[in-house]
């Protein structure tokens, strides 16, 4: 353990900096875990906390800000990019806008702690056109209780982060093995959930050309706009005719649909 801890003491700020980084780019890497075992060494006076929450900071600032100007720049289409690359993109879109149309700016200070919105809460700002001062406040914010809660809780629990070093340092490479596998396989499972999520949609999915062909007949088909408020103000095209309905209303009121009408739904 003293091996792992002695580079851990050495290299921990630059290890703390990189990983918040590079998580706020995008990258699937958890900085908690570090933070945590950066709290328990600043406890025995290896670190200094003050250094390791403020590089934290810092980095997260750095990885937010290319996302916030990307989202000015190209608007709603690069917050579509980041969601299809997550790992639950069927629900990343119309989580991350209920969340930011419920609490505006200050959604910023806490969105590092909901899965799903941390990545995508900056380019949402910026398409949103918040003003860049008030972006750098909130994201500040958000930064120093993202890297603040577990630093704190690596102190207070530095026995039990201690015990948890050994154990890994005993285990060798069987530890990463054993870390890597859980990650497979929770990736696995949400891939295995989106292939048979997507067979069903595609069961029921018409293309452009079908839509266009029963908009010619009569009766016309029903069409629900099912997009989120905010989508709609983002993005203010929509199929001719359709009528917009928020699904997450407490009641949702739709108009009276004969039973011979066909009904065709589409979200972002």
């Amino acid at each position: 353990m003293e091996e792992l801890t002695r580079l851990l003491a050495q290299h921990g700020p630059a290890i703390v900096f990189a990983n918040v980084l590079l998580t706020q780019l995008g990258l699937p890497l958890p900085a908690i875990p570090t933070l945590v075992i950066a709290g328990a060494l600043a406890y025995s006076g290896e670190l200094s906390a003050t250094l390791v929450v403020g590089l934290a900071v810092l980095a997260s600032l750095l990885g937010d800000t290319p996302w916030f100007f990307a989202g000015r720049r190209y608007g709603y289409p690069i917050l579509r990019t980041l969601c299809r690359v997550a790992i639950e993109p069927d629900s990343c879109v119309k989580q991350t806008e209920r969340i930011f149309e419920r609490w505006g700016p200050a959604s910023l200070a806490v969105a590092k702690y909901i899965p799903g919105f941390a990545t995508v809460a900056p380019p949402l700002a910026g398409t949103m056109r918040l003003d860049f001062p008030r972006f750098v406040v909130f994201s500040a914010l958000g930064a120093l209780l993202y890297a603040a809660v577990p630093v704190a809780a690596g102190a207070l629990l530095h026995a039990e982060v201690e015990w948890a070093l050994g154990r890994l340092e005993r285990m060798g490479t069987g530890a990463l093995l054993v870390i890597a596998a859980v990650i497979a396989g929770y990736a696995g499972i949400k891939a295995v959930e989106r292939y048979l999520l997507i067979r069903f949609l595609r069961m029921v999915r018409i293309g452009v050309e079908e839509l266009r062909e029963l908009l010619g007949r009569e009766p016309r088909p029903v069409i629900l706009d099912a997009r989120s408020a905010l989508a709609r103000r983002l993005d203010p095209r929509r199929i001719p005719g359709a009528l917009a309905v928020d699904i997450d209303a407490s009641s949702l009121e739709l108009p009276a649909i004969p039973p011979d009408r066909e009904v065709v739904v589409y979200c972002t």
